[in-house]
């Protein structure tokens, strides 16, 4: 159990990620089934999973944020990761992202940590907007951000699969209109 949380929706706790959770990470970024979607290498090896969790911990150093290591609350069990990575900086746009653990998908964890990430980016951060992509082939992500209030913008060439993603935006603007609504 990690009961230091710096974020909390109703059943997920958000933590930051550190060197020792090597393991964590080969249990999500070593699992084909999560990466097939957003990395072209095929089922990562121990190198290159411990190459992205150095990633993650050094984009928090620099910029605040990363795409966290989420946690179920009753249990602790880790469910993948949910957060933020810079994207236009000269814009305020970070881009949102998340990777669950294929055993948990279907349980509408991406969709509330997805959530909390998006009250946190707009509420405490104060980003102008969030950005977000998703491999053509993936329509459980296109689904995801239809029903989050995402709008499709644009196709973006996305390098580590070699193909054109399905880009999204949400600005300021159309966050605070879900909010009214009571959307969010």
């Amino acid at each position: 159990m990690r009961p230091e949380y710096f974020l909390r929706t109703a059943r997920i706790g958000f933590s930051l990620w550190q060197e020792e959770d090597l393991p964590l990470a080969i249990g999500l970024w070593g699992d084909f089934k999560v990466t097939q979607f957003f990395d072209a290498r095929g089922k990562l090896s121990q190198a290159q999973v411990n190459e992205r969790l150095s990633l993650e911990i050094s984009t928090q150093k620099l910029h605040g944020i990363q795409y966290w290591p989420i946690f179920r609350l009753k249990d602790g069990r880790h469910l993948g990761c949910c957060g933020l990575r810079p994207y236009d900086e000269s814009n305020n746009v970070l881009e949102i992202g998340f990777h669950i653990r294929y055993r948990y998908w279907g349980h509408g964890y991406a969709f509330e940590a997805a959530r909390g990430v998006m009250r946190y980016a707009f509420d405490t951060i104060k980003v102008s907007g969030l950005f977000a992509g998703h491999n053509p082939k993936n329509e459980g992500s296109r689904h995801l951000l239809a029903k989050l209030g995402f709008r499709y913008t644009h196709d973006e060439f996305y390098k580590p699969t070699g193909l054109n993603h399905l880009s999204y935006l949400m600005t300021a603007g159309d966050y605070a209109r879900l909010l009214n609504k009571g959307d969010i």
